[in-house]
């Protein structure tokens, strides 16, 4: 895309670009890896220099006699952005295992622990609009890199002289020994089959339709499944790079024709998975859209009382207090930790956890991948519906009799640097709360701006992968949630109502 056409795209999406230094295009990495518009900061030069970055530090670190995986999603130029990369790692003598075909980002994760590998890469921007490329940085045990290393990693390759960087041609790699084309999805399947309980899951045969969101799960979601002896109808999977015009991110807006297909197919569940399947949308037997809270609490409420596992659960700072109430009343503990799911992971490993997930849809389970992974999650919910052989709504039903309602109000909108500085300043520096019509309980500054109210909280925080500010409100209904919601926007002058995440 050529720079002027993005700059068209930019302001037409309302997006403000920030990262810019001497006039050169910048990587700066959020909480899902580097995602930046592709033609603009998402360049081959840029790719190269992360990745000639990279090799030096695995150089540094005495990695570099290990191999390194690359694998890629279904968006425009992921592909020839994976070459990119394996050009210039075999450049700098190091061997690279290419996945040879479009894979989820869990596979990938999957993979760097598989082969016991320090580093790998996920070519994907996730569920970001089309316009956007990105690359998630594995470290050892196939985990997500911490802050730490994405911000040395990131400075480092803005500092690289791409005159200092030396490649082989991706054919050239491959024959010379230095690319090794591989696919290990049967292991990846393999491992979530063993993790789950197909033989309950055969004894229920039930109905399932899926939405890819033209994204990367379709073959190894639908592969699980009809294994499993369920009936597969499946809806958006075609490679569309554009993703059917829509935001690939499964939520109560995007997932309109797989509620439709629910219903007509007279399905058990629908289920949808964002655009590199490391989240999941659900739509419940009534067509009704399950929030990814909602799937959260399902899952650990049925790993504790169903299948008798112990444990505590590890939730980020906008993600539903409901999981609190459940572990309590099992005698356990829910952790909490800024949004990013590498402090999910490295909480869940610390705690011991039995499950771990946040309000966005991504989830992971105890003695599975250390990342988030929408078809394993996806599996074990098909799991709990045939071992309880009840509906997802009885189940929603049973939990909210148990602990309380919970609703959740989500909504953001786009801001430039000006007006972050501005609402920073006052929520952060200032900490200036409004005047809200119920009593404050304490206030939590870890991951933007927590308000706790005795039934309820609300958070306003800036999004780590794209430029949006977004509020969160839990309450017991939602009316109040969206009430408090209103508040907050109007203390911070943004106009209300807006369109819901």
């Amino acid at each position: 895309m050529h720079p002027s056409l993005s700059g068209v795209i930019m302001r037409t999406f309302g997006i403000i670009h920030l990262s810019r230094k001497w006039g050169y295009r910048m990587i700066s990495f959020g909480t899902g890896g580097w995602r930046a518009i592709i033609g603009d900061d998402f360049t081959k030069e840029n790719v190269r220099k992360l990745m000639f970055a990279l090799a030096q530090r695995m150089k540094r670190e005495d990695v570099a006699d290990k191999s390194f995986c690359i694998g890629y999603d279904r968006r425009f130029l992921s592909r020839e952005a994976a070459e990119w990369a394996a050009e210039v790692m075999a450049g700098e003598g190091i061997h690279v295992l290419m996945i040879n075909r479009e894979a989820p980002t869990p596979l990938i994760m999957f993979t760097v622990q598989y082969y016991g590998l320090d580093y790998g890469i996920a070519v994907t921007a996730s569920h970001n609009p089309a316009l956007y490329n990105g690359i998630k940085l594995f470290t050892k045990g196939g985990r997500d890199a911490v802050e730490s290393v994405t911000n040395e990693l990131g400075a480092a390759a803005n500092d690289v002289d791409p005159k200092e960087i030396h490649s082989i041609e991706y054919k050239r790699a491959i024959a010379a020994g230095l690319v090794q084309e591989i696919n290990p999805q049967n292991q990846y399947l393999d491992a979530i089959i063993r993790g789950v309980n197909m033989d309950a899951i055969r004894s229920r045969n039930l109905q399932i339709v899926l939405d890819p969101m033209y994204g990367v799960s379709r073959t190894s979601l639908q592969t699980i499944l009809l294994t499993a002896r369920c009936d597969v109808s499946v809806i958006h999977e075609r490679h569309d790079t554009l993703f059917g015009g829509r935001l690939p991110a499964p939520n109560v807006d995007t997932l309109g024709a797989l509620q439709a297909a629910v219903l007509q197919n007279h399905a058990d569940i629908g289920i949808a998975t964002d655009g590199d399947a490391d989240r999941l949308g659900i739509i419940d037997d009534e067509g009704h859209f399950v929030h990814p809270n909602q799937v959260l609490v399902l899952l650990y409420y049925y790993l504790l009382k169903y299948k008798n596992w112990h444990g505590p659960c590890v939730r980020n700072i906008a993600t539903t207090h409901l999981l609190d109430r459940v572990a309590e009343a099992f005698g356990e503990t829910c952790y909490e930790v800024p949004v990013g799911f590498k402090h999910i992971s490295a909480a869940m490993q610390e705690h011991n956890a039995v499950i771990g997930g946040e309000s966005s849809g991504g989830l992971t389970v105890r003695g599975h991948i250390n990342g988030k992974d929408g078809i394993y999650a996806a599996t074990l919910l098909v799991e709990m519906l045939s071992v309880t052989g009840k509906t997802m709504s009885q189940l929603m039903k049973e939990i909210y009799a148990e602990f309380g309602t919970a609703y959740m109000s989500e909504f953001d909108w786009p801001f430039d640097q000006e007006m972050k500085e501005k609402l920073h300043h006052l929520l952060m520096v200032e900490k200036q709360l409004p005047a809200f019509p119920i009593p404050v309980v304490a206030t939590n500054y870890m991951d933007g701006c927590k308000v706790l109210f005795e039934n309820g909280w609300i958070i306003a925080r800036f999004s780590g992968t794209e430029p949006r500010l977004r509020i969160f409100c839990e309450m017991p209904t939602r009316e109040e949630a969206e009430r408090l919601t209103g508040v907050m926007a109007d203390f911070l002058g943004l106009p209300m109502p807006v369109k819901m995440i």
